[in-house]
């Protein structure tokens, strides 16, 4: 089977043998100190086929960490336990990035590594639960940050991005959607602040953007890809005006040179379309972003190679269909049957559901 998919395509510093992204999962499976290791080298290596993967988010300090079991990217150690991944997968041909994740208010103690309360825009916690290791609990009362936090916290993602890339990445993600803490500065619904990262547009796009400048100045634009979920309502986050909002955080973004912009369709949440734009939210983004443009959220052959087709984006990615079927690519090309995934193991511990889904594609 031939098409747009499986043709190379240049996607910032980065030449692709396909159009085929490997989306970002988290999995729950770090080790030790929240230390990647030797199974998460052998899960990532297994999909080194896709055109460029996305690793899973990470958390870019101890404050940022939300879930249980995930990894890390602020410690000597996990820039070690990382470059077996980053080894592993280019020894098999692969490129790989990391998503660089700062959770905000969604977060419980029972699972971070700080007695600090978590951090958010405006202090007040999220409508909804979360999964502990003792429990599903009812998220926390996080402290609103301080305005002169804010260099800081730049700082951080910067700091974050310089060790990806010292544990072998060929770049980062800044993860900037789902409801996280990025995603909760530009929602009016998550961010009351009277001082300049809140009330206008304008202000509540703020720090998004002064993140996308310390990360690329620190790696080169050119390494840098952001993620955001517009329209989506996803972890509490809304607002009166949606369109207007990521018109401006989709367009700010042009300014950078970025490797690509990733945005997501809102049946993979089950959250509303907006009223205004309807399901289009590809679509809006193309309207509004000139650079490389990725696509995910439910997607098959034919739905992805309709929207490389009509322009709509340059690169799709997939996510749950490369859980269970590490040779993707090989059997997308061929229109292969795909295999369902196991939901009961995506974020359990171990290699069952994780590492043990047969390949097809002979080695």
């Amino acid at each position: 089977m031939t098409g747009l998919l499986f043709e190379p395509l240049q996607l910032g510093a980065w030449t692709l043998p396909n159009r085929i992204a490997m989306a970002p999962m988290t999995r729950s499976r770090a080790g030790t100190d929240d230390v990647a290791t030797a199974l998460n080298a052998e899960y990532y290596a297994q999909r080194a086929d896709a055109g460029l993967i996305i690793a899973e988010a990470a958390q870019i300090t101890p404050e940022a960490q939300g879930y249980p079991r995930t990894p890390g990217i602020y410690s000597d150690a996990q820039v070690a336990g990382w470059r077996q991944v980053t080894d592993a997968v280019h020894k098999a041909g692969g490129r790989i990035v990391l998503q660089l994740w700062h959770v905000g208010r969604i977060s419980h103690a029972e699972n971070r590594r700080t007695p600090e309360p978590p951090v958010a825009p405006s202090a007040f916690a999220a409508q909804g639960k979360i999964f502990t290791p003792q429990g599903v609990r009812d998220f926390q009362q996080p402290r609103a940050l301080r305005s002169e936090e804010m260099p800081r916290l730049a700082a951080d993602y910067a700091a974050a991005a310089r060790r990806a890339l010292a544990a072998g990445f060929d770049g980062v993600e800044i993860h900037a959607a789902n409801g996280y803490l990025i995603d909760q500065f530009l929602h009016a619904s998550s961010n009351k602040r009277d001082d300049h990262y809140g009330g206008s547009i304008e202000n509540r796009c703020r720090l998004l953007f002064e993140i996308c400048e310390a990360v690329c100045q620190a790696v080169g634009a050119d390494r840098v890809g952001v993620r955001l979920s517009p329209f989506g309502t996803f972890n509490d986050v809304d607002d009166p005006e949606p369109e207007a909002l990521f018109a401006a955080a989709i367009g700010g973004l042009n300014r950078f040179g970025l490797a690509y912009l990733h945005v997501i369709n809102l049946e993979v949440t089950g959250d509303r379309w907006s009223k205004t734009t309807g399901a289009a939210v590809v679509r809006f983004a193309r309207q509004h972003y000139q650079g490389r443009l990725m696509a995910a959220g439910g997607y098959t052959h034919d739905s992805a190679e309709a929207t490389l087709r009509e322009g709509q984006a340059d690169i799709v990615a997939f996510g749950r269909p490369f859980i269970s079927n590490p040779d993707l690519p090989y059997r997308l090309r061929r229109g292969l049957a795909l295999a369902e995934p196991q939901r009961a193991t995506f974020y359990t511990e171990g290699p069952q559901g994780y590492t043990d889904y047969p390949r097809l594609q002979p080695i």
